[in-house]
């Protein structure tokens, strides 16, 4: 008797078996690495094992469809759990002058970023990543935006290998900077919050001071809020310098637009929407906070599997010079705003 031959979505979902199994050892490998050595940061082991198989001629066509699949829509479904974190109530408590100084900090940075690139020569959709995850939240900021920038697999992993890096380094940097700066812990933990990309380094670096960790995870969140508004406001944006442009100038590209929201985005809107609610139980809201940082982990191996070393060496340079300068832009723009915001609190 004939065998029905497999259904197409189902040859599709086969394709992805292997790329899929090499991200979730690799994936296990990075978390393992982070709960044994002290220090070590898992997103950053998952974006360096990912580079390291990208670059080694072992990144096989079969493994291509599932280590895709996993820098794409596992990070899309991160954003969306992501979402789960943000409380708008908690977010409101800060108060005038701390949503401000949030509101200025992120629009210095995302605009200063970019400029930086320009004048540094970084591709634009590149400079466009950069400046997201450092002005939002790291590698979930980075896929929110991936599409409106209509950026390439390389640009987005750079992007989120630069985050990456110095979030990381942000987790020795900034307790060592406490002293000398004169904060105390609920100064230090808005500062942490307001500059540190990625939510997971925001706890690590602010749980290193007792009292630090709450005005953290409150002032790091409403930065997230802003990723919608963000990633509508560039599409919107690219919409209208589309429609001013010449027919014949515009080429196929914009046949096919992004949405102004992309659906995982609405995803992470309706879960603020469900968290802010008060209807889930804390340890629920937990759990979906752990697997939020497993399903993350997973990501960024696929997506660091985009990036292949040899290939960057023309771009390298400007692009790591453009992280370095972004992140000590967002430092000391988000220091400044609320220093001052105190200072109109208080008076």
């Amino acid at each position: 008797m004939l065998q029905a031959a497999p259904a197409p979505a189902g040859r599709r979902a086969a394709r992805l078996v292997p790329g899929l199994a090499v991200v979730v050892g690799l994936a296990a490998l990075a978390l393992a690495a982070s709960a044994l050595l002290p220090g070590v940061v898992a997103a950053s082991v998952a974006v360096a094992l990912g580079a390291l198989l990208g670059s080694s001629g072992l990144h096989h066509a079969a493994l291509r469809p599932g280590t895709r699949a996993a820098g794409h829509h596992l990070l899309r479904g991160a954003v969306v759990l992501l979402g789960l974190e943000v409380a708008v109530p908690d977010v409101v408590r800060l108060g005038g002058p701390g949503l401000v100084a949030v509101a200025v900090t992120v629009a210095v940075t995302f605009t200063g970023t970019r400029l930086l690139g320009r004048l540094l020569g970084v591709p634009a959709p590149q400079a466009l990543l950069v400046a997201t995850g450092f002005s939002i939240c790291g590698a979930s900021a980075v896929a929110g935006m991936r599409d409106a920038a209509r950026a390439e697999d390389e640009d987005a992993a750079v992007a989120v290998g630069l985050v990456t890096l110095c979030g990381t380094t942000a987790i020795v940097v900034l307790p060592l900077l406490r002293g000398p700066l004169g904060l105390d812990p609920a100064a230090f933990g808005a500062w942490v919050g307001a500059s540190v990309q990625d939510v997971g380094q925001t706890v690590a670096v602010a749980q290193q001071v007792p009292g630090a960790l709450h005005a953290a995870v409150v002032v790091k969140l409403s930065r997230v809020v802003l990723l919608a508004p963000l990633v509508a406001g560039v599409a919107l944006a690219r919409r209208r310098a589309d429609a001013a442009r010449p027919a014949e100038a515009r080429g196929t590209g914009s046949l096919r637009r992004p949405p102004l929201v992309p659906g995982f985005v609405v995803g992470f809107l309706a879960a603020v929407a469900v968290a802010s609610s008060g209807l889930l139980p804390g340890p629920l809201l937990a759990a979906a906070g752990d697997v939020r940082h497993v399903v993350t982990v997973a990501a960024l191996v696929g997506l660091g599997t985009g990036i292949d070393v040899r290939a960057l060496r023309r771009t390298a340079g400007r692009a790591t010079a453009l992280g370095l300068l972004s992140w000590a832009l967002v430092a000391t723009t988000s220091l400044a705003a609320l220093t001052l915001a105190a200072r109109v609190g208080a008076a």
